[in-house]
């Protein structure tokens, strides 16, 4: 594997992952501007990291280094819902979400949660790629949630993965 990581320019050591803590905050901000049309500031990342309820994790290149990707879910057991995943350009299509979710949820299960919710834009593809190799099941949908880039109506696809 560190020779896929070494080709994309990860390094020999890899990506590590751990749990996200409030120093992180400025470098999720960048990734989730990075990802989303309307990304989130640094304070609303150290808010929501210094919250009881959160759970957050990043993957790094090697241990120390830069943030690649990061995983953010809140809620109280046995039900938790992920508020974002974002993963920078140059780490996408390689498995960093992917081991961002493997890891949440096996910390998640530890703790006693049973169920993960989530909404995610009908139209994003790599996103819905991500959720349904992870086992997530679309609950619902609520229509007009969402607004493209070109300003038209998108639904909200509400989806769960129950955990053990």
């Amino acid at each position: 594997m560190s020779g896929l990581f070494d080709r994309f320019g990860f390094g020999r050591r890899g990506v590590v992952l751990r749990p996200a803590r409030a120093a992180d905050a400025e470098a999720m901000a960048r990734l989730h501007a990075a990802s989303f049309r309307l990304g989130w500031d640094s304070a609303e990342f150290e808010r929501l990291l210094a919250n009881r309820l959160a759970r957050a994790w990043v993957a790094t290149r090697g241990p120390g280094g830069p943030v690649l990707g990061f995983i953010l879910l809140s809620g109280v057991s046995p039900e938790i819902e992920i508020l974002s995943i974002a993963v920078a350009p140059s780490a996408r299509g390689h498995g960093v979400g992917r081991r961002l979710v493997e890891a949440a949820f096996g910390a998640l299960a530890a703790e006693g949660f049973t169920a993960v919710f989530l909404e995610v834009e009908e139209g994003n593809r790599a996103a819905l790629s991500l959720y349904a190799r992870s086992g997530f099941r679309e609950i619902g949908r609520r229509e007009g949630y969402y607004r493209t880039g070109t300003g038209q109506p998108a639904a909200a696809l509400i989806m769960r993965r129950d955990i053990a």
